[in-house]
């Protein structure tokens, strides 16, 4: 190459504005973005050179330390990038610097105009974060010496409009030094507290040492990018807290993969649900990095919304680096790694279950909304996730939790469907009178005593394809079993028969659809149960509670069931012949009875009166 100084000018091309608009106006919405970008650049070209080192002995200025350098001056207006590293030669600075100027320019504007979801992909392609400087400067100098002994020193200048120029100039050492000299209204980037403001939300996982005006910047290790057997316990916990979160987190996942896509993946839970009333859904808080470098602090789309409650750091080095927030929401990559991140998250609690109950039972108290929120709303994940449920049951002691494939090992030869009874509580579901012929049959029932897990049976449906059925449900069978010893004979067939007509006589057919003789109570005479598509009286509390002022909910008609061994119910049989109007009151008592039990009493005024009256006659 020749020494001689010479001054090369360039037009730019007919599509080059067209090009800087889209840069300038439609790639990024935060100016400072240009700080991350031109560090970014700077901290590519010493890790190009570091490997260069490993095969390369004639090295200009090798003693040269690497970093990378920004200088501020606010009396001239500007701010200054210099990094050590590797350097262009005349032609790179062409290729690098004048992508703009040659055909790709066409390649680009057109893949943005055909394809807007392309936009994150073809930018990286055509390496144009460097033109974000033009967002902030007016002209732009860029001073560079090769890493190479024959080479020259050049400076190439644009203002972005015009063209740009190359011209040979003296006295630089390797690497390069870019200049910006920024328009009016942004002369604020030449005050050293701004530019120290963007780094430290940018760039604080640099390779390098980075100086603003000669001081140190303080950076921290990408942890993420080491292999996690060398990092500590006490490691984990301090960038978790660097990161900007106290305590210690609950449990973690780190792991590395290269394919499908490049991913580096540090992922805390925290030791406290940030959502402890279930109320003020909380915004995502895993920050997304490209080779280290801050894309988004609060990347949307990368998790799934029930995993909102993780912390942490995802680093992809096939995510474009100029990829803005909004087209990161589109971005096909984001959401390959959000398939990537919830399949690994998944995997990592059902280990923590399988390994370790004591930690993932802590891990389920805290957390247990959003893995059933995920049920109700995560359709391709919805199995994986039940996996994860734990539920008390009629066979596990107060505070004791089941998983529902735990519950099928030990479920019955045969049995094809999971029981379960929702409930306000343990003590609520277990003081009516739906567990009786359950527990006589050594059948377990799973309470679901969460106001979201009626929900979660909706949508699930079936786990490993057995159904789950409330036992409250008219529909629900029982096999016959012989009467325990001691226990009363039922009333005949007929007698029977006559009884259950004669009671849906008195209650009609707006409260009552049905009465019938069944095999489930043991110890109660009667049980309501809800038929249909009619709400769970859960549900109907809540629905009434969402909105206290609205018109009443219509009053679905439940089945009475009646325990044909018990003795009141044979009593009022024999009571509705020979004394009809007490056997009415008592008929009406029997039905308030259930309904207040099954928590479907709408107003319980009449009960209280007819039970007077009961007791009245009673006395006599």
């Amino acid at each position: 190459m020749s020494n001689e100084s010479t001054t090369e000018k360039q037009p730019f091309q007919a599509e080059v504005q067209q090009l800087l608009d889209i840069v300038i106006h439609s790639l990024y919405t935060d100016r400072e973005i240009f700080v991350r970008e031109l560090v970014s650049n700077a901290s590519d070209a010493l890790e190009k050179f570091r490997h260069l080192r490993q095969t390369e002995n004639d090295i200009q200025d090798d003693d040269l330390e690497p970093g990378v350098t920004i200088t501020t001056d606010k009396d001239a207006g500007t701010v200054t990038f210099t990094d050590t590293g590797i350097g262009m030669t005349r032609e790179e600075i062409v290729q690098n610097l004048g992508t703009i100027a040659h055909s790709g320019t066409k390649a680009f504007v057109k893949a943005l105009k055909e394809n807007a979801e392309a936009k994150e992909n073809v930018i990286g392609q055509f390496g144009v974060g460097f033109y974000s400087a033009f967002m902030v400067a007016d002209e732009v100098e860029v001073y560079t010496r090769t890493w190479k002994k024959d080479g020259v020193d050049l400076l190439w200048k644009s203002d972005g409009k015009t063209g740009y120029t190359i011209e040979e100039v003296g006295d630089l050492k390797r690497g390069t030094q870019i200049v910006l000299k920024l328009k009016e209204e942004y002369k604020d980037f030449a005050e050293e507290f701004r530019v120290k403001s963007v780094l430290s939300n940018w760039s604080n996982f640099l390779a390098f040492p980075v100086k603003l005006n000669e001081e140190v910047i303080e950076t921290k290790e990408a942890i993420w990018l080491k292999n996690k057997k060398d990092i500590t316990a006490e490691q984990y916990e301090e960038f978790y807290k660097f990161i900007g979160h106290g305590g210690a987190p609950m449990t973690h996942l780190h792991f590395a993969v290269d394919a499908p896509l490049d991913i580096h993946a540090l992922l805390f839970v925290p030791d406290k649900n940030p959502e402890p009333w279930g109320m003020g859904q909380t915004d995502p808080s895993v920050s997304l990095y490209c080779r280290k470098v801050l894309i988004d602090d609060a990347a949307k789309g990368l998790l799934p919304d029930w995993l909102r409650f993780l912390r942490g750091v995802v680093d992809s080095a096939d995510l474009p680096l100029n990829i803005s927030r909004e087209s990161m929401q589109d971005s096909s990559l984001v959401q390959k790694l959000n398939k990537v991140l919830t399949k690994r998250m998944l995997k990592h609690f059902e280990k923590l279950a399988k390994d370790d109950e004591e930690a993932y039972t802590k891990f389920y108290n805290e957390f247990s909304r959003f893995i059933k929120e995920g049920v109700v709303s995560d359709y391709t994940h919805k199995d994986q996730l039940a996996k994860l449920l734990r539920y008390e049951s009629s066979m596990t002691d107060a505070g004791k939790t089941v998983g529902i494939q735990d519950y099928l090992d030990r479920a019955k030869d045969g049995q094809d469907t999971i029981y379960f009874q929702v409930g306000a509580s343990r003590a609520a579901i277990e003081a009516g009178p739906y567990l009786e012929g359950f527990k006589a049959r050594g059948l377990e029932v799973l309470y679901f005593a969460d106001p979201i897990d009626e929900y979660v049976a909706g949508n699930l449906f079936e786990f490993e394809g057995k159904k789950l059925v409330a036992v409250d449900r008219a529909d629900v069978e029982l096999d016959d079993t012989e009467a325990s010893e001691g226990q009363e004979e039922p009333l005949e067939e007929a007698a029977l028969t006559k009884l259950c007509g004669w009671m849906k006589e008195q209650f009609g057919e707006t409260r009552v659809k049905e009465v019938r003789g069944g095999k489930r109570l043991v110890g109660s005479p009667v049980v309501a149960l809800t038929t249909g598509q009619a709400m769970s009286p859960q549900m109907r509390q809540m629905m009434k509670q969402m909105n206290p002022e609205g018109a009443d909910l219509p009053e679905d008609p439940v089945e009475l069931e009646i325990n044909a061994r018990h003795p009141l119910v044979k009593a009022l049989a024999t009571a509705s012949e020979s004394k009809p109007e007490f056997a009415k009151v008592a008929a009406a008592q029997m039905l308030d009875n259930a309904l207040l039990a099954a928590g479907m009493l709408e107003d319980p005024k009449d009960l209280v009166n007819r039970n007077y009256a009961v007791l009245e006659e009673a006395l006599k």
